[in-house]
């Protein structure tokens, strides 16, 4: 039986896709397993969009299915060509509300240098869905001098994230349900294109690219480490986070490491390089508070957290439902 858990990109969610999708598809470009496939020097991805609410202080459910397809071909090396966007509407949605959609697509679109070349639109009755779904897919080119993949990861790299961490699942939980101070929490929720774009002349010494979503930047390391057969360490002093998303996810039990986010960019990079990676980073208006996070070590794989006392803990893949419907 299908629970929340199995969308919330944690241990559910894999299980689900290595019993359930992996057997009946398998291919190699399918057990890759990637943020998008790459075919005959072309990148392909799609993703389905179901946010709730459809507009959160930072962005909405339009600019949510431009920037995350974007992204995930941005961080496959690729330069996005063009995307594709179906809509499920429910009877009943008012116009005005899916002009304000079309109108953030159109925007983001704009801002990641891509178009929206073709679509699909199909309407359900009345409560058979929740207002809109959009699912986008999107195709981009594969640059053969600028191959970042989670299988390169090496021991002496350093760990790379492009600015505060948690605001896009804190800022969707707190317009969800209304706690005190929703509007101080405004979603990161952008096109990386560019960020990625300031570190192509860094060659291979990018080892892997993520955009940290569903299961946070720790759910990214995670999966880096266990792809490249590494242990990454994250200096907990040293990660970038809004007080204000901080005291949030204290007052709920959450580690800001777990929470979405869908503006930022997670780096690997060579020792030997990540100064000069940092400040290309810095350059950049959506990078301007980039840190060096942690660094990657042999041994046995998996992440650990240096916390701010001097301790150790595990980070491991979550289980169950954190945040529903963050994407």
């Amino acid at each position: 039986m299908i629970i929340l858990a199995h969308g919330a990109g944690g241990r559910q969610t894999h299980r689900l896709i290595a019993e359930h999708f992996q057997p009946k598809f398998q291919n190699p470009v399918l057990d890759a397993m990637e943020d998008s496939a790459v075919i005959d020097g072309m990148a392909l991805t799609t993703d389905a969009y179901v946010v709730t609410p459809r507009f959160f202080p930072g962005g909405d459910l339009g600019r949510l299915a431009v920037c995350g397809t974007v992204n995930d071909l941005s961080v496959s090396g690729a330069r996005p060509l063009g995307l594709a966007a179906a809509f499920i509407l429910e009877e009943g949605l008012a116009l005005e509300e899916l002009d304000r959609l079309l109108d953030s697509m159109k925007q983001a679109a704009a801002e990641a240098g891509v178009e929206v070349v073709a679509g699909d639109t199909k309407v359900v009755p009345r409560g058979s869905c929740d207002g809109v779904f959009i699912t986008t897919s999107g195709m981009g080119i594969v640059d053969p001098s600028f191959v970042p993949r989670p299988t390169k990861a090496q021991p002496g790299d350093a760990v790379i994230v492009s600015g505060t961490i948690g605001d896009h699942g804190m800022a969707v939980l707190a317009a969800r349900e209304q706690f005190g101070g929703a509007d101080a929490i405004r979603s990161d929720v952008a096109p990386v294109r560019g960020l990625v774009d300031a570190l192509r002349g860094f060659g291979a010494d990018v080892r892997s690219l993520r955009d940290p979503t569903r299961g946070g930047v720790a759910q990214s390391l995670i999966e880096i480490a266990g792809a490249s057969g590494v242990r990454i360490v994250v200096d907990e002093p040293k990660l970038p986070i809004l007080d204000v998303v901080r005291s949030s996810c204290e007052v709920l039990g959450l580690d800001p490491l777990y929470v979405a986010n869908e503006g930022k960019l997670l780096c690997v990079v060579s020792a030997a390089r990540a100064p000069e990676a940092l400040e290309s980073l810095r350059a950049h208006p959506l990078g301007s508070g980039a840190s060096i996070i942690g660094h990657v070590e042999s041994g046995r794989p998996g992440c650990e957290v240096h916390t701010v006392l001097g301790g150790r803990r595990s980070l491991r893949m979550f289980s169950g439902q954190q945040l529903p419907r963050i994407c």
